[in-house]
């Protein structure tokens, strides 16, 4: 993996237990702080808090987000493939694309939430056939990509979620641009050599790939090991609606010394 890209910062907005006017606040207020990728997740219910709070879906807030910002990229962290058809995820994918001026990642993962499947009468399925349904999503949003007109606005990022060896990590050396999960610096090497053999076996050039992980209760020695291990983008989940910026200000100024 290359060592040499600067490293970024994007804060993740859990679109739990707030108004969307919180939301559209914070979006200001971070693209203005100088985030460079806002998040949201795919889940149609509170993970934290009140299990029946307030709650809004990810891709439509997602068109919103597109067109109050002018700079940051995003996307979800990460959109749960079962809840939509592939060939419609490119479509809307590529939409954003252009309402964003190539400003869109297209993170994904296989779901794993099972009252959101349950509840809105999805499949849950096991890991396995969650993970092989991801597998045909990705063949299908990618080959869609090359179909639509017009053409997204650039090569759209993927950005895969998750660490298991046998299937994950494989689709990640197939697929993905970025790679985000929630392994320690200790577990990082092994992580990547697992992508490379794989990719390997794909005939994929994986050097570019960039590696992301999450900031949740990490200080500055973790984060350094972190980037000593290879990580360039570092995620920072917040829960609103008194959002944390002074932590987010804290990491901004860290991502600036090192790329410095």
């Amino acid at each position: 993996m290359l060592l040499d890209t600067p490293v970024r910062i994007g804060v993740q907005l859990r679109p739990e237990q707030v108004q969307y006017s919180d939301l559209r606040d914070a979006v200001r207020r971070l693209e203005d702080a100088g985030v460079d990728i806002l998040f949201n997740w795919d889940h149609f219910f509170p993970l934290y808090g009140d299990p029946d709070g307030t709650h809004f879906e990810a891709w439509t807030m997602l068109g919103a987000w597109a067109e109050q910002t002018e700079r940051v990229e995003l996307g979800t962290l990460v959109n749960c493939n079962g809840y939509r058809n592939p060939d419609l995820q490119a479509d809307m994918a590529r939409t954003l694309d252009h309402i964003s001026g190539g400003r869109f990642i297209f993170g994904t993962g296989a779901g794993w939430f099972e009252r959101d499947y349950d509840e809105y009468g999805y499949e849950f399925g096991t890991p396995g056939t969650r993970l092989d349904a991801l597998a045909e999503g990705l063949r299908r949003v990618e080959d869609r990509w090359t179909k639509l007109n017009p053409a997204p606005v650039r090569d759209i990022p993927v950005m895969i979620g998750g660490k298991g060896e046998r299937k994950t990590l494989r689709l990640v050396a197939r697929h993905a641009d970025i790679w985000h999960s929630f392994v320690g610096a200790d577990d990082l090497a092994h992580k990547i050599d697992v992508i490379e053999r794989w990719a390997e076996r794909e005939q994929r050039d994986v050097s570019g790939l960039i590696v992301s992980n999450e900031l949740h209760n990490r200080d500055e020695t973790d984060a350094t090991a972190l980037y000593d291990a290879g990580v360039r983008l570092f995620t920072l989940a917040l829960q609103g609606p008194e959002w944390d910026y002074e932590l987010v200000n804290r990491w901004l100024a860290w991502r600036n010394a090192r790329n410095a």
